[in-house]
């Protein structure tokens, strides 16, 4: 069907159903992507050959806040990964100054081909990632790269943001000390225009040997008051134990960094186990399974450990069926410490406003649910007490001036 130039989405579903327009202005249905992401009814149709879906569901009360409101949010993100947060435009860039061929030539081709909507499994969704590294082998490039995340992070209304990576993967074009400091300059030069506040983790990768784990926490260590505030475990979870890797959190925890872990995303709630019990974990990234064991699940809601939660990106490696079956709503009434974030903004296709929207639109949180989130990451950060109370007081205030 043709839409009038500038229409809006909820004008596109009225050329085709009146009814089904008046539904979702009335809260009791909403419209999503061809591929299942909600959209605001009242943003415009893009380029032509938009797919629309209509879903109707009277438990799914309507929309309160557009995506235009939240993107002004105050929000922090505390679980998202630098090489997946690329610009495309960038990456073209940089393959021509480096000579590598990239699978598209414009922006919006590289973007398509980088979009993960098709993986079929967390390996998969992973191999997406050798593509942007790709162009990531120099220092020059991984501070623009950094730079441009803040600059992108503060756009989309965040205050507070953990961005992770692996030097170990920059690797043997860059020494790990060269691999921690290029982005840490271009963090610092991010954060002076746009006053957005940062902080750096580092991942060991779980297929690597546990040895290479330490050797990277030793050297992160050496930038723990450089920007550097915490330590993770990354890379395909089923059949590579966080327990191997043991020391290496041994090793950060002891020189003064925080500590987080990759589990219960590609695996079950044994690897939520061995992240909290043999690796000191203060936070579990994804965490998704964790409702298989109750046991573990009253574990992590009496000790208040927080889950660092992605919507779509799950959706995207198969974690969860649909977005309408993923867990978190259920564990942030059940008291859980849930935090939302993006996992990779380029290669998810999807900002943190985004996400935010998902949660409202799909899974029914409200506005006050919304708010419980913002300060949970806030509370959550890898921050000195000090700096944590003063960014939830900032943020808080913020909140309630909305």
């Amino acid at each position: 069907m043709t839409v009038a130039p500038g229409a809006s989405v909820r004008d596109a579903v009225a050329v085709l159903d009146r009814e089904l327009a008046d539904l979702v202005g009335r809260g009791v249905a909403y419209v999503t992507d061809g591929v299942g992401r909600p959209v605001d009814a009242g943003e415009r149709v893009g380029e032509g050959g938009a797919i629309f879906r209509v879903v109707v569901s009277a438990r799914q009360g309507p929309p309160r806040l557009t995506k235009q409101a939240l993107r002004r949010w105050p929000k922090a993100e505390l679980h998202v990964h630098l090489d997946g947060c690329l610009r495309p435009a960038t990456m073209l860039e940089l393959a021509r100054a480096q000579g590598i061929r990239l699978p598209a030539d414009t922006p919006d081709g590289l973007a398509q081909a980088l979009y993960v909507k098709h993986a079929k499994s967390l390996e998969e969704y992973l191999t997406k990632y050798e593509v942007t590294l790709s162009v990531m082998q120099t220092a020059a490039a991984l501070e623009r790269i950094a730079y441009e995340f803040v600059l992108d992070a503060a756009a989309d209304g965040l205050r507070y943001v953990e961005v992770r990576y692996s030097p170990l993967l920059h690797r043997p074009a860059l020494t790990l000390a060269r691999a921690i400091e290029a982005p840490l300059a271009g963090i610092k030069r991010g954060e002076a225009e746009t006053g957005t506040k940062v902080g750096l983790i580092v991942c060991g990768i779980r297929t690597r040997a546990p040895a290479e784990s330490l050797e990277l926490a030793r050297a992160a260590a050496g930038y723990r008051t450089a920007g550097v505030v915490a330590f993770d475990l990354a890379g395909a979870e089923r059949g590579f134990p966080a327990r191997d890797h043991a020391a290496a959190f041994a090793y950060a925890a002891q020189h003064g960094m925080a500590c987080t872990c990759h589990a219960g995303e590609g695996d079950g709630p044994d690897s939520i186990h061995q992240a909290l019990h043999q690796c000191g974990a203060q936070r579990i990234g994804h965490g998704t399974r964790l409702g298989e064991d109750p046991a573990l699940l009253a574990y992590v809601i009496e000790r208040k450990i927080p889950l660092e939660m992605c919507l779509t990106s799950n959706l995207h490696t198969h974690t969860v069926a649909s977005l309408a079956e993923h867990p978190f709503k259920r564990y942030l009434d059940q008291g859980v410490v849930v935090t939302l974030n993006t996992d990779g903004r380029l290669v998810d296709g999807i900002s943190l406003t985004d996400e935010y929207f998902v949660a409202q639109s799909v899974l029914g949180l409200t506005k006050a649910d919304l708010a419980r989130v913002v300060l949970n990451a806030c509370e959550s950060a890898f921050l000195p007490e000090f700096e944590k109370v003063a960014l939830v007081s900032r943020v808080q205030s913020e909140l309630e001036a909305l």
